[in-house]
């Protein structure tokens, strides 16, 4: 017996895992990646908690497909924020019906709590869930089995409801416990995780499609770094830490330009390639600003390998008025 999980890498996820899994069922910990998970890496991570419950991990790449078919034309429309969260989660029951197909797997299985997120998880929205998928009785809740309609792996006798649990609301007592009676450790506290929840990411999107049509290639464009809009229209992405830097490095997209800092610490950059001369200029100054640089001395930077010449802002208030957020 095998079943295909639902797996965020949080707690509830884990949970609903294991107690497939001391049934004696094989499972499957697919990662629906729709590119707007969090900035963090989070692979060692979700590998850990696997490896803890005897899970195998196996990380989904739907970017395109997400993009064509639920981003910008939800059935059931957007959240608070530019999150489908009703049309999300059934496109990814989907996906893990096809791939529960392609391995002879019997049924799917979901961290999801009955109300702990009152517009995404209420009864009715778990219900539209499985009807838009298509996975009416085949997708077990674990965490709260007791409070919904018997599955087919109930009513077939492969996993006993009795073991399941009657989890309710947003309380994380009960699952606090059965961390740890399972001696489960380091997971994560409880967030959305999700990037199209949060309100200056959907601020961003909003921005983005303004400008131009958006794109899988564009996803790590609007994840990483400071947002900012010049004045005839080009984007500016500038690398607030390390990790930013290394991110936006590795961005391949002709859309854009790299900046990158020469003899002094700065960060790497993005630069719209149709960029008017008078907003990369301007780049190139904001650049500098938020480089290891002083007011009126010259520096040179290089765009694509062509190096520029200019001077820093006197102080870093000066890029806020292109700030997107």
């Amino acid at each position: 017996m095998k079943a295909i999980a639902l797996f965020s890498g949080g707690l509830d996820s884990t949970l609903a895992m294991k107690l497939i899994i001391d049934q004696g069922i094989e499972v499957i910990a697919c990662n629906i990646n729709t590119g707007f998970g969090s900035t963090k890496d989070r692979r060692a991570h979700m590998q850990n908690m696997c490896d803890q419950v005897g899970a195998e991990l196996r990380i989904i790449d739907i970017q395109s497909e997400y993009l064509q078919d639920v981003l910008f034309d939800p059935k059931h429309g957007y959240g608070k924020n530019f999150n489908p969260c009703i049309d999300c989660h059934a496109k990814m029951f989907a996906v893990a019906k096809r791939i529960m197909e392609a391995e002879g797997a019997s049924f799917l299985l979901s961290g999801e709590v009955m109300g702990q997120r009152p517009m995404s998880q209420n009864r009715e929205a778990l219900q539209k869930v499985l009807d838009e998928s298509n996975c009416e009785g085949l997708l077990l809740r674990p965490m709260s089995a007791k409070h919904l309609a018997p599955t087919i792996a109930e009513t077939q006798g492969w996993v006993d409801r009795d073991k399941l649990e009657a989890i309710q609301g947003r309380s994380r007592e009960r699952q606090f416990e059965l961390a740890k009676k399972y001696n489960l450790t380091d997971f994560e506290s409880p967030g959305g995780g999700c990037l199209l929840t949060d309100e200056n990411f959907t601020k961003k999107m909003h921005d983005y499609l303004k400008y131009d049509t958006f794109e899988v290639k564009d996803i790590p464009v609007i994840k990483y770094g400071r947002q900012l809009r010049l004045p005839d229209g080009a984007k500016l992405v500038v690398g607030r830490d390390e990790h930013d830097n290394e991110k936006i490095e590795a961005v391949d997209n002709d859309k854009y330009v790299h900046i990158s800092t020469l003899d002094m610490p700065g960060p790497h950059s993005l630069l719209s390639r149709n960029a008017s001369e008078a907003d990369r200029e301007l780049a190139v100054r904001l650049v500098l600003t938020y480089s290891r640089t002083q007011p009126n001395q010259s520096y040179t930077i290089a765009i694509d390998g062509e190096k520029v010449t200019s001077q820093p802002f006197e102080d870093k208030k000066a890029p806020h008025a292109y700030f997107v957020v």
